[in-house]
C-alpha cells in the first residue's frame, strides 16, 4: 500500500485520518518523538499478549506461594521453566544472547539480571527480585516481583514498598498522548525524595511481538520528553532504585549480574502495560 512518510508517523493513502493521527502528527510537527506505527498493536496482538500475561503473571503467583528462606534460586528456576513449559509457553530468558537460565534471580545488592544457582541460598533477611518474561505463541510478556524472605531489617522493608510505590506513581503519571519522560520524572521524584537514587544504565522498554522494543522507557528525566505514549503501545515500567549510589557494574566473570557500585541494596518492581485511550492496562502483575 502507497504510504506518506512524514518521519516516523504517515497516513495511509485511501484511509480516513482519525483524531489520533491529528494528535499524533501534531506532536511531530512540533519536534516530539513519536511512535512507528509498527508499535501500534492491533487488537489480536494486543489480545496474544494479554493472554501471554496471564501465563507470566501465574508464574510469579507461583513463586511468591512457594518461595521460603533455605531455597535455593536454582529451585527457583525450575519452578518457572516447570510451570511455563506445562503452560505451552516459553521462558523468554532462557538461551536469550546466551543467558543460562529461565528466569532472573537478583538479591540484595544485585539490580538485576543474577543468575540462578544450586550455591545460591535464600537466607534470613534477604531482599529478591525475580524477573519473570514469557513467550506464548509467539508474543512476549514481562514483570518482576521483589519478596522478604524472613526477617527483612526496617532499611531493607522500606526501600522495596518505596520502590513498589516508584512503580504505582509512574503508572499514573503514563497519559495516552504523554510522553515517557513523565513516567521517568514522577518516579526520580519519588524516588529521590525518600532518599534514594534512580538506576541510569537499564531502562523500561517496549514489549509484545519482541522481547525488546521501542520504546526505551528511562525511570529519571524531564517532563514532555521521549517518545509519545500512544493507544495501542505495550511497553514495561520497571524502576531500579537503589539504597545507595545509581552507579552500577556488571559482574566479569558471567557478563550479566548488574550489582549497584556501592554494594548496598537494590529493588525493582515491573510490569507489562497496554496504553489505551483512558490510561493504562495492566498485562502483568
Amino acid at each position: 500500500m502507497f504510504k506518506r512518510r512524514i518521519k516516523n508517523w504517515y497516513i495511509l493513502k485511501g484511509q480516513p485520518v482519525t483524531d489520533m493521527d491529528r494528535r499524533i502528527l501534531a506532536a511531530q510537527e512540533k519536534g516530539h518523538l513519536v511512535p512507528k506505527r509498527s508499535l501500534i498493536k492491533t487488537p489480536e496482538q494486543i489480545e496474544g499478549i494479554r493472554r501471554c500475561g496471564v501465563v507470566n503473571t501465574g508464574v510469579l503467583d507461583l513463586i511468591e506461594r512457594e518461595i521460603k528462606e533455605g531455597m535455593s534460586t536454582a529451585a527457583i528456576d525450575r519452578l518457572v521453566f516447570d510451570y511455563t513449559t506445562a503452560h505451552g509457553a516459553i521462558p523468554a530468558p532462557l538461551n536469550y544472547e546466551g543467558f543460562p537460565k529461565s528466569v532472573c534471580t537478583s538479591i540484595n545488592e544485585v539490580v538485576c539480571h543474577g543468575i540462578p544457582s544450586e550455591k545460591e541460598i535464600l537466607r534470613d533477611g534477604d531482599i529478591i527480585n525475580v524477573d519473570v518474561s514469557t513467550i506464548l505463541d509467539g508474543y512476549y510478556s514481562d514483570a518482576s516481583r521483589m519478596f522478604m524472605i524472613g526477617n527483612v531489617s526496617p532499611e531493607k522493608r522500606r526501600l522495596v514498598e518505596v520502590t513498589r510505590e516508584c512503580l504505582e506513581i509512574g503508572m499514573r503519571a503514563a497519559r495516552p498522548y504523554g510522553f515517557v519522560g513523565d513516567i521517568g520524572n514522577a518516579i526520580q521524584r519519588h524516588a529521590e525524595k525518600n532518599g534514594y537514587s534512580v538506576v541510569r544504565d537499564l531502562c523500561g522498554h517496549g514489549v509484545g511481538l519482541e522481547f525488546h522494543e521501542e520504546p526505551e522507557v528511562l525511570h529519571f528525566g524531564k517532563k514532555g520528553t521521549g517518545m509519545m505514549l500512544v493507544p495501542g503501545m505495550v511497553f514495561t515500567i520497571e524502576p531500579m532504585i537503589n539504597m545507595g549510589d545509581w552507579h552500577v557494574f556488571v559482574d566479569e566473570d558471567d557478563g550479566w549480574t548488574v550489582v549497584t557500585e556501592d554494594e548496598q541494596p537494590s529493588a525493582q518492581w515491573e510490569h507489562t502495560f497496554l496504553m489505551t485511550e483512558t490510561g493504562l492496562e495492566i498485562l502483568t502483575h
